[in-house]
């Protein structure tokens, strides 16, 4: 069965924007009918709503789209490839926490330093190589976050 875009927005409550930008970055992918409109597989509302719960989770689009290419193109994931999926993810989330709790406990050290260019700021200038190149904190444009 195949649905147009719009509708695809209306049953997935994502815009039609993100339809678009979620089939430019190979996520979901569409074909165009005679009249040149873009129609959708019903398992695309599938693949929408993984899409959104992995983001949800704090998953990049690139590795949400690394699990998706497993997949088929127009196929929207079994019971053994979501668990397949969510084990993945499950192991992805954990290393992320580990590296924010260790940003967390790191954090004290550089309130109010205010220079970052101490040798334990691993924030902002890790391995003091602010402190090694400048005296001080001496971030150029492109180093700004």
């Amino acid at each position: 069965m195949e649905i147009s875009v719009g509708e695809v927005a209306r049953r997935s409550g994502v815009k039609v924007s993100a339809l678009h930008f979620y089939e430019q970055k190979g996520l979901i992918s569409s074909w165009r009918n005679t009249g040149n409109q873009r129609r959708y597989h019903r398992s695309v509302l599938r693949r929408v709503a993984v899409i959104k719960a992995a983001q949800q989770v704090g998953l990049s689009l690139e590795e949400i789209k690394q699990a998706l290419d497993e997949l088929p193109q127009h196929g929207a994931p079994n019971k053994a490839q979501w668990e397949s999926m969510a084990s993945h993810w499950h192991q992805q989330l954990d290393l992320k926490i580990q590296k924010l709790k260790a940003l967390q406990n790191d954090l004290g050290g550089c309130i109010g330093c205010g220079c970052l260019s101490l040798e334990s700021c691993a924030l902002r200038n890790p391995d003091d190589v602010l402190g090694k190149e400048h005296a001080g904190s001496n971030l150029s444009q492109d180093e700004k976050g």
